[in-house]
């Protein structure tokens, strides 16, 4: 997809999922600003489009204003935004009768905050230029119960669904879409769990209908379609992007 001539933000952008993103914006030519709490990555794309990194907190609203800014000042523009921001902690998010609500707190602060965030300084400047696109990065649980629960993650999760779909209907005649993806299984450094693990990857991809689990690649296909010009009458909805989980009875 050509993505020449255009700005974007990745938050979220020091590995994995967003990583990716970052890339193939820039690999489409697309002028990309990278964020994170994590050092600049190595593996950063080398162009058509040009990259800027920028290391800090996507919950501190300093930050965030600053990042946009930087953005609009280095490109003259912003046309998307990109929250892949996230936490999902198996040793401490647990059920809501046993959580320490200050790990519940944070863990909505990082996952639904940042994104709000971002978008209340990503929105001016998109009105600015008649517009533009932005996709956050949800989950399957946001849609479902787990009989092991990591009940903040998926309660912020959900949460992220409706501020999206409330930011598109705002500022559709903006010419401002807001869309989400919700992943299942994705071999990330989120699930580092698994590494070294085959007899877990194995079973994890057992129970996926198309048979493997995903990867980067696949949601960073989804968010760019939904980030081009090709999905130009999609707001305020989401994909699902776990190989058919959520379809299975």
């Amino acid at each position: 997809m050509n993505f020449v001539g255009r700005a974007a933000v990745v938050f979220g952008a020091g590995g994995g999922m967003g990583l990716t993103i970052a890339n193939d914006l820039i690999s489409g030519g697309a002028d990309v600003t990278l964020a994170d709490l994590k050092p600049r990555p190595d593996a950063i794309a080398e162009g058509p489009g040009s990259a800027a990194y920028h290391q800090g907190d996507a919950c501190d609203e300093a930050f965030v204003r600053d990042v946009i800014a930087a953005t609009v000042a280095d490109n003259g523009r912003l046309d998307y935004l990109v929250n892949t921001t996230g936490v999902l902690w198996f040793d401490r998010d647990t059920s809501l009768v046993d959580i320490d609500m200050d790990v519940w707190d944070q863990v909505f602060d990082i996952n639904l905050k940042s994104h709000a965030l971002t978008a209340r300084h990503a929105i001016p400047e998109m009105k600015k230029t008649g517009g533009g696109a932005m996709v956050h990065i949800s989950s399957i649980d946001a849609l479902r119960g787990d009989g092991k629960p990591q009940d903040a993650y998926g309660a912020s999760k959900a949460a992220l669904l409706r501020l999206s779909k409330s930011i598109a209907i705002q500022f559709a005649g903006d010419g401002i879409r807001s869309n989400t993806i919700l992943p299942g299984a994705v071999l990330s450094p989120m699930q580092a769990r698994w590494d070294g693990k085959d007899d877990v990857l194995a079973a994890v991809a057992s129970s996926v209908p198309l048979g493997r689990i995903g990867t980067p690649q696949d949601i960073a296909n989804a968010c760019l379609f939904l980030l081009s010009d090709q999905a130009s009458y999609i707001t305020g909805t989401e994909i699902v992007v776990d190989g058919g989980v959520l379809a299975m009875p």
